[in-house]
């Protein structure tokens, strides 16, 4: 083993993230990317951090999570935030680039790094040196893929991604809906599991109040679909779209996740035609998913539809429902905060095969996971960012969610830790969150002496 080296897999995003982060703290690294001796069926070029379905990453403004966690990015020295400095086109408020600008800039900065070799061919089994960053995204190769599933085990691994919406849970009428959890016949899955009263927000609809929402779901534009067809498409019974199960008939969902039965409304003392019940998501109970709407609606329609929904009038979706093929690993059972898997601490996991969505959320765990790399290179402990930033809120978020429904997760505010007094005004709260999270990085560089300054 040559020390103080690293070897970092994929060169995405969170690949040439991790690559410059270890670099940037003495480490030399060869990073493997296999275009253009091995094409993807998304991308077309063999630059590195090519951008394939967008040319936004999100949100400019500190008072957005996605803003604040670019900012907090840059205070660590990022390589993609600095790219998309130079090849930025106007997109108001959002930060946009030119993606061809975008992948040449950060693919001529590694290239003239030399502690940074670039190798291109496709890395088929876990090198036995030590660390190594897997930085290889959605579309990962088979021989990786089963690579990994002989490490972490292959339940650890998702293959067909699922989702439903999460909201908010400031943002729900609190007075349309209650807190229960089933009981007697009925149970839910996760009650005869041992959940306890008030598990669950449940959201009542009368007969007047369903029919309306499932006329409105069944005619509800569907996204573009990944597969030639729906009848091919390879859902699981768990996993299948509300919008294909409506179509079943208009009870389907009533005597499916609609099922009222074990729950009694508060306010009538009767037992509501449908429900949907909604589920916590993260420790602090800030986020919460709806239960059994994974669902392939177009986001506006999404939007349009659920918000029928009594108490979610005004819900701010946090995370849309999404079904695609998507490899990543069921993070709570495989990693530790430190992007370390729990089975070799030798192995870092970065990017959306880690469990985080989003170009800018891929490529912040990259940078964590390099930086690690290197401090375990050198004989330091690897280290997990505060709390109170949005990268250190993305890293508690993928070990501590419920393994048994855990999704991929965009940056939002609601994984941060509550503001105490909390600011009515949104934007205040948006200025509030960034000026602590920006004072807590700052101070976390500053007592573990992590180099930002004078980078490669």
């Amino acid at each position: 083993m040559i020390r103080n080296h690293i070897t970092v897999i994929g060169g995405g995003l969170a690949g040439s993230e991790a690559a410059w982060a270890a670099a940037s703290r003495g480490a030399t690294v060869t990073l493997y990317e296999m275009r253009p001796t091995k094409m993807t069926p998304a991308h077309r070029s063999d630059r590195l951090a090519e951008l394939v379905c967008s040319n936004s990453l999100k949100s400019a403004l500190l008072t957005n999570a996605a803003g604040l966690l670019k900012e907090e990015m840059r205070r660590l020295g990022s390589v993609v935030v600095a790219a998309a400095g130079m090849s930025a086109v106007p997109a108001g408020e959002a930060l946009a680039v030119d993606p061809e600008a975008f992948a040449a800039a950060v693919t001529e900065r590694l290239a003239a790094c030399d502690r940074i070799t670039v190798v291109r061919e496709e890395v088929q089994a876990l090198p036995v040196d030590r660390p190594v960053v897997i930085a290889t995204g959605p579309l990962t190769s088979e021989p990786m893929t089963a690579a990994l599933a002989e490490l972490t085990g292959e339940e650890s691994l998702h293959f067909f991604d699922a989702v439903a919406p999460t909201v908010a849970l400031e943002s729900l009428d609190m007075d349309r809906v209650f807190r229960a959890s089933r009981r007697g016949r009925g149970l839910s899955a996760e009650a005869e599991a041992g959940e306890t009263l008030g598990d669950y927000i449940n959201c009542p609809m009368t007969r007047e109040e369903y029919e309306a929402f499932y006329d409105a779901l069944i005619h509800a534009e569907i996204a573009d679909p990944h597969l030639a067809s729906e009848k091919d498409a390879p859902y699981f019974e768990a996993c299948i779209p509300v919008e294909v199960m409506a179509r079943r008939g208009p009870r389907t969902l009533a005597f499916g996740p609609m099922r009222p039965v074990g729950l009694t409304d508060p306010r009538t003392g009767r037992r509501p035609y449908a429900v949907v019940q909604l589920r916590q998501e993260n420790r602090q109970g800030t986020l919460w998913g709806l239960v059994g709407f994974q669902t392939r609606l177009k986001w506006g329609e999404q939007r349009r539809v659920f918000r029928m929904i009594p108490g979610l009038e005004h819900a701010e979706f946090v995370r849309y429902g999404v079904m695609h093929r998507n490899t990543y690993l069921n993070s709570p059972r495989a990693l530790e905060p430190t992007a370390q898997t729990r089975h070799d601490r030798g192995v870092f996991v970065a990017g959306q095969l880690a469990g985080v969505e989003g170009y800018v959320e891929s490529a912040a765990l990259g940078i964590l996971a390099g930086l690690n790399a290197a401090r375990l290179a050198s004989g330091l402990q690897p280290l997990v960012p505060p709390a109170e930033t949005v990268l250190g809120s993305l890293c508690r978020y993928i070990i501590e969610a419920d393994p048994r429904s855990f999704a991929p997760m965009n940056a939002n505010h609601g994984l941060l830790p509550p503001l105490v007094p909390r600011p009515r005004d949104r934007r205040e709260r948006g200025q509030a969150y960034a000026e602590r999270s920006l004072a807590a990085l700052d101070a976390w560089i500053r007592e573990n002496a992590i180099p930002t300054e004078g980078v490669v």
